[in-house]
């Protein structure tokens, strides 16, 4: 038999607090919606420590397994309504924030928490709490009397164990591949700033414009390299450009992929004659010249022929003598000094321009084949990235689904073999 959240025999609902005013006050930190991650789960990294009213320490003190629920905050894109379990990471003093509510399994004989926490998470998910969604100040509330008759299924205990250990081993091998995305990224930031300092060759160093550069190395212009322009987006309008187009466009958008080799549009061949649009052949390097995010300063290898839009600039180098790769992991070297630029000429949007771009200067190696080498190596840390983050992909849209077909009993527990998946960590079996 299910059961209301609004049963007071099976659940306590747990009240937040704030900075306190009457005395006495005690120090403890209080978890706001800043510290839900999205997988159901507390992030400790930036808790807020507070003076909090003493008197309410035993009625509101979290305990472990203790189920929080976020019911103020979301955004555009995040609907309010995201729980998460809460499991301590040490012994101070916690409360919620009093835009979140704590619920207690007070019948532990009847639930198992991280079983409810799990099917809270997946109501959220499934979009049940955006209907739910209330917002008569801007701020989006949680209309919580209707939450609390959302109902909780009952099924044995030894099941919901087991579901609870399936959805916690597959959460936590999500989060390993994030720690290992995390961890290549650093040593790639490391290898980078190596690879263009050092070479691979052991060389002694020399002082340059740009800093130290192995001895036989120059400093050139990008500009030296090959040619250097950007595109342009023929009008919406003019239904020719566009209407059976064939060849491939790019906005800046793409720049993410960094080894681009497919488009999202495509223009006519009266569009590439009448829009000025530069053909562009497979080994151009592409980089996002304006931009209000952080698109800005990134670049990407060209793997096709390709024309581009204005807020893309281009070196399409003789690949003889240049290898794109080279030129892009080098400039990605520079993405802070190049959105410094960027900002420093005055414009709210920021941009960079070709002529800044012919003039900047980039270290390079005295043949090609060394410029191959350091390639070589940029693409490996690049494969070993893409790898961890292709399978955390993988495993997030696996924990979705299982989530919601364990919850509606489309798939039982007796029919997943998750054997090969990693075991959770000791202070990640409940969280």
């Amino acid at each position: 038999m299910s059961s209301r959240l609004s049963d007071e025999n099976v659940f306590e609902l747990i009240s937040g607090l704030w900075t306190g005013e009457r005395q006495p006050l005690m120090r403890a930190k209080v978890l706001r919606a800043t510290n839900f991650r999205g997988d159901g789960v507390i992030d400790f990294e930036d808790v807020v420590t507070l003076d909090v009213e003493q008197r309410f320490e035993a009625a509101r003190r979290l305990r472990s397994s203790d189920i929080i629920i976020e019911r103020s905050g979301g955004g555009v894109n995040q609907p309010v309504g995201r729980a998460a379990i809460f499991v301590p990471p040490d012994d101070a003093p916690y409360f919620t924030s009093n835009f979140t509510t704590g619920i207690r399994i007070k019948d532990r004989s009847r639930y198992e928490p991280r079983f409810v926490a799990h099917f809270l998470n997946a109501l959220y998910l499934s979009g049940a709490t955006e209907t739910l969604q209330r917002k008569p100040t801007g701020i989006r509330n949680l209309d919580w009397q209707e939450y609390l008759r959302f109902e909780i299924p009952s099924m044995e205990l030894g099941c919901q164990n087991a579901i609870a250990d399936i959805l916690d081993a597959v959460r936590s091998a999500t989060r390993m591949q994030s720690r290992q995305v995390e961890h290549a990224q650093c040593l790639q930031s490391a290898a980078m700033n190596q690879l263009f300092t050092r070479g691979l060759r052991g060389q002694p160093q020399k002082e340059t414009v740009i800093g130290l550069i192995p001895e036989t190395w120059d400093v050139v212009r990008l500009g030296s390299l090959g040619r250097i322009g950007n595109g342009s987006t023929p009008k919406k309008s003019v239904r020719e450009y566009w209407e059976g187009g064939t060849f491939p466009w790019l906005n800046s958008a793409k720049v993410y992929d960094r080894d681009i080799v497919a488009a999202d549009a495509h223009v006519t061949p009266l569009a590439l004659k009448e829009c000025h649009l530069p053909v562009l052949k497979p080994g151009a390097v592409l980089v996002a010249i304006t931009g209000q995010g952080k698109t800005l300063g990134h670049c990407a290898v060209l793997r096709m022929e390709a024309t581009i839009n204005q807020h893309f600039a281009y070196l399409q180098p003789d690949l003889y003598q240049t290898n794109p790769r080279y030129v892009a992991g080098y400039l990605e070297t520079q993405y802070e000094n190049l959105r410094q630029v960027a900002s420093g000429g005055g414009s709210t949007k920021g941009a960079l321009t070709c002529a800044y771009l012919r003039d900047l200067q980039i270290p390079m190696p005295p043949t090609k084949d060394e410029q191959d080498e350091i390639a070589e190596v940029i693409d490996a840390i690049d494969r070993k990235i893409d790898l961890h983050q292709r399978k955390r992909a993988v495993l997030e849209e696996l924990f979705k689904s299982l989530l919601h077909k364990l919850m509606t009993g489309e798939v039982h527990v007796a029919d997943l073999d998750l054997s090969a998946l990693p075991a959770p960590m000791p202070q990640e079996a409940h969280s």
